[in-house]
């Protein structure tokens, strides 16, 4: 049976929505339906509607591809999420998502949604590397392949920023009121961030528009967090052979979810609460918890698993010295998150542990050690700064500094090549080509040297520098299982 609305009462009353979602109509505008949005976001409105009701569906649009858009329009936006625990697992099938553009197919029609009445919330899950902004300066990143060609055309723009403005701007022409935007995406304080990037692009192409911006449009804060794999053929294929139901949009994830949010939307919201989101006035401490510890410890397995050939992240946390070593990193840094009155961080990291190891989710760490330099540093290099400043043990990160160091020369222990998917791939490649890949000094001191990613805090400290040279020597001349066993010790 093909997924749709016209199926959805032939399904099992367990599997289906807890409301008519031709009864509600679309208040959301989502750049990026991947697989977390939809296993997120598109799950906690989909509570949201069951709960309280209201015209809170969305319109989600994929920037690049578009087998997801057509795969969900087939399906009237319906798709199953499976949420899977140890041994108990739950399927439903969200119908949240009422309509799908591919901004490569349809721009005209992505840039027409910004100006529909309805729209008066704007979410993002585009991934760090997509949005072209520079944090050091709190402004655009004029090199950003998107930044500078939307700024030649900024009337038909192809990257978030110039399609967030020029929707802004077709939204203020109109004489509508101005929408929330929301990054769902992983960065510290990702509100203020993208409004300092909004208004950087505006006040480049038209002034007065960035004025407007300014005074009427609120960015809130978010930190979001649940590990969503990449769906495979073994996802769709569980559901049809469990269910009979055919979804070519079918997607899993872990049991556990987190949604924290600034509470500053002036046409209103979803009731997310009903899902379990919590509003709150500052985000950035459960920010800085997450990012560093969840975050952070996962960069660590992705970098140090991968070349200990572990696949899956659940493969890696049966490897007892890397778990010691991520056990480890989390306590480092927790000691950088600060206090959270209704948080137990000591039992956030022991909940954390076990969702690594959930042994029915399949996270591949090849897929997380995808764009290191857009994610070390608020993961890694932060915390480290604080933990240097601090006196403190800089040991973990300096492991994770340098498991990412080794990762950069592409290949592996048998020397097979793979693809480091990282925007600054090319730079990475010119750096190590002027170095001698058994040499630890010299590869630390070429990609130190890449602008503007090491801050100069670490890239200055001898102490860190030399943690890094050492632990990196040691992944060169014995492996990475041999330098995690020694780091173990």
């Amino acid at each position: 049976m093909r997924l749709s609305l016209k199926t959805l009462q032939d399904l099992p009353e367990v599997l289906r929505p807890g409301y008519d979602p031709a009864a509600h109509g679309i208040g959301i505008l989502h750049l990026g339906i991947g697989a977390f949005h939809r296993a997120h976001q598109a799950a906690y409105t989909d509570d949201a509607l069951a709960a309280k009701g209201g015209d809170w569906r969305i319109l989600g649009v994929s920037l690049r591809s578009t087998g997801i858009v057509e795969a969900l329009a087939a399906q009237d936006g319906l798709f199953t999420l499976t949420e899977r625990g140890d041994g108990a697992d739950r399927t439903r099938v969200i119908a949240s998502i009422a309509e799908t553009l591919a901004a490569s197919r349809d721009a005209q029609a992505v840039r027409a949604a910004f100006v529909r009445p309805e729209i008066r919330v704007v979410t993002l899950t585009v991934t760090e590397k997509a949005y072209g902004i520079d944090r050091g300066a709190m402004d655009i990143d004029p090199a950003h392949p998107d930044v500078a060609a939307d700024l030649q055309d900024p009337r038909n723009p192809c990257g978030v920023l110039g399609l967030l403005t020029e929707g802004l701007r077709m939204r203020r022409e109109a004489g509508l009121a101005a929408p929330a935007i929301l990054c769902c995406d992983n960065l510290p304080e990702n509100g203020v961030l993208l409004r300092a990037g909004v208004l950087g692009f505006a006040r480049r192409v038209d002034a007065s528009l960035a004025q407007w911006i300014e005074a009427e449009v609120s960015f809130p804060s978010s930190m979001v967090d649940r590990i969503t794999p990449a769906a495979t053929e073994a996802t769709t294929a569980r559901i049809r052979e469990q269910f009979g139901i055919e979804d070519a949009a079918a997607i899993e994830s872990e049991a556990f979810r987190q949604w924290v949010i600034e509470d500053d939307f002036p046409q209103g919201r979803p009731a997310w609460e009903a899902g379990g989101a919590l509003f709150v006035r500052d985000v950035a401490p459960y920010e800085r918890m997450k990012l560093r510890m969840l975050n952070g410890a996962h960069s660590l397995i992705a970098y140090a698993g991968f070349l200990a050939g572990h696949a899956l992240v659940r493969d890696a946390m049966q490897d007892a010295p890397l778990v010691a070593l991520v056990n480890r990193h989390m306590k480092a840094a927790a000691q950088t998150v600060g206090h959270l009155p209704d948080i137990d961080v000591a039992a956030y990291r022991s909940d954390l542990l076990a969702r690594f190891a959930n042994p029915s989710i399949a996270h591949q760490t090849f897929q997380i050690a995808m764009d290191g330099t857009e994610k070390l540093p608020q993961r890694i290099f932060a915390p480290a700064i604080e933990a240097l400043d601090a006196g403190a043990d800089i040991a973990p990160f300096a492991f994770a500094t340098a498991a990412w160091m080794r990762y950069c020369i592409g290949t592996d222990e048998t020397g097979k090549a793979y693809d480091r998917r990282d925007p600054r791939d090319a730079e990475i490649r010119a750096a190590i080509a002027t170095t001698d890949n058994a040499d630890a000094c010299g590869l630390r001191d070429a990609l130190m040297a890449l602008p503007l990613l090491f801050p100069k805090a670490l890239a200055e400290s001898a102490a860190f520098r030399g943690a890094c040279a050492t632990r990196l020597q040691t992944m060169l001349d014995e492996g990475m299982v041999k330098a995690t066993r020694k780091e173990a010790e």
